[in-house]
């Protein structure tokens, strides 16, 4: 199987966790996508190393499960967005994320990696409100964090820890007994 055949069957799964902008360009990057047109997005490792807090923001490490940086997202969204996204949603990405990392440094006069966790979710806050006020799809906000959902829950960690999992589930039965604070179930 193919990485994009892989990435359609997951975006189907995860239909209902992402925006439709990102279900759109997860698809129309499947049936247009040409290797020989100019991605020019490129990451640095420090690129990763923040994208992966915050992925972290988004799904924290609890006592029950690891978070999206033991799931491996830092590396994961700009392998995506690299790969899959068209030029110019990676240009909406970039100043998204270049925005973010000002924003950091006009805000807490620091730089991202420096802030504590309350910056942080604070950070994260402003971001989400941003958003919401423009009311703009696509944003760096909305892709990474649909990416972040979707790399968590379709890695190993997020369908073997984060939930229920049965390797070998046997029989349906469509009147299971619900057991409060049950963990939902990985397919």
């Amino acid at each position: 199987m193919e990485r994009r055949d892989a990435l359609k069957k997951i975006a189907y799964l995860m239909g209902g966790a992402i925006s439709a902008t990102t279900m759109g360009v997860l698809f129309e990057s499947f049936t247009v996508y040409n290797p020989e047109q100019n991605y020019t997005y490129s990451f640095l490792a420090t690129d990763e190393e923040i994208l992966a807090e915050f992925a972290e923001i988004i799904l924290p490490t609890t006592t029950n499960s690891p978070g999206a940086k033991a799931a491996g997202l830092g590396t994961l969204i700009p392998l995506i967005i690299k790969d899959c996204y068209p030029p110019n949603l990676q240009q909406v990405f970039k100043k998204g994320y270049e925005d973010m990392l000002a924003l950091s440094k006009t805000k807490f006069n620091k730089e991202f990696l420096s802030l504590n966790a309350q910056e942080k979710k604070l950070l994260m806050n402003e971001l989400k409100q941003q958003t919401i006020d423009n009311n703009r799809e696509p944003s760096f906000f909305l892709i990474a964090r649909d990416l972040t959902l979707l790399g968590y829950f379709s890695s190993e960690i997020g369908c073997t820890v984060a939930r229920e999992y049965l390797p070998i589930p046997g029989k349906y039965d469509g009147n299971v007994d619900y057991i409060p604070g049950q963990k939902a179930w990985a397919i």
